[in-house]
């Protein structure tokens, strides 16, 4: 096994957002609630069983609108919505480690950087995007529930960036069905994950320029999601080193 290889990707499309920029934007909170995506938007399918299905009231709108842009025999698989911020912690915990064992030579800054590139950190002003309920990340699959190819001939991390160089046809033509049906719908995009959209977030104000973003944390009683962070949880456990290139 070895660290995966950096990638070439058109760095002129999509809009960096560093955390001091995320933590510039300012927090208007509107109390919208958090809605059921299965029921808001019917056409979509929960990829995982441990995705808690709860989205902000008018992400999950767009998030219908967005199934409806896709052509027909293709649907949006949901592999992430909101998440408790305790899971956050967990993850960037996990991800923390992984960066550790993968890269001994780093030290705790170089660290931090290669961890925040893929995690949003949990000790910051701004809140994850996950945590607001404002970001949904999504793959997309056929009738019986089976992920199209978005990425070959690299793997989902080796083809990370949005608009990266090098897809095959099939690759490149189902990437570009996704991105163009999230975005046509008012979603924006972490130009570092092709799978990664938000709208209402400080993600979201950065990427598109503004000054306030309306959704902040959010938390929901354990018992609406704890079949779900069981499942999570047990999952982690045979989660694989996203840092290293599995031979």
């Amino acid at each position: 096994m070895k660290a995966r290889p950096p990638i070439k990707w058109d760095r002129t499309k999509g809009r960096p957002e560093p955390i001091r920029l995320l933590n510039h934007i300012k927090e208007v909170e509107n109390g919208e609630p958090l809605l059921d995506v299965r029921v808001e938007c019917p056409k979509i399918q929960i990829f995982r069983p441990q995705v808690i299905p709860f989205l902000r009231a008018h992400v999950c709108a767009m998030l219908h609108q967005a199934s409806l842009n896709l052509p027909s025999g293709v649907f949006f698989g949901v592999i992430d919505a909101w998440r408790p911020f305790d899971r956050q912690q967990r993850i960037y915990d996990f991800v923390w480690q992984c960066a550790k064992e993968t890269f001994p030579n780093r030290d705790d800054v170089a660290l931090r950087r290669t961890v925040c590139r893929w995690v949003a950190p949990t000790d910051q002003k701004a809140p994850p995007g996950h945590c607001t309920g404002a970001a949904v990340d999504v793959w997309l699959v056929d009738e019986k529930g089976e992920a199209l190819d978005v990425t070959s001939p690299y793997d989902r991390f080796g083809a990370a960036p949005t608009y990266s160089f090098g897809l095959t046809d099939e690759a490149q033509r189902n990437r570009t069905i996704l991105v163009e049906a999230m975005l046509n719908a008012g979603f924006s995009n972490c130009r570092d994950e092709w799978w990664h959209y938000s709208w209402g977030d400080a993600g979201w104000a950065v990427r598109m320029g503004e000054k306030e973003c309306c959704y902040g944390r959010v938390d929901l009683p354990l018992n609406e999601y704890e079949e779900q962070e069981k499942l999570w949880i047990a999952a982690m456990k045979d989660r694989q080193n996203p840092f290293i290139e599995q031979s």
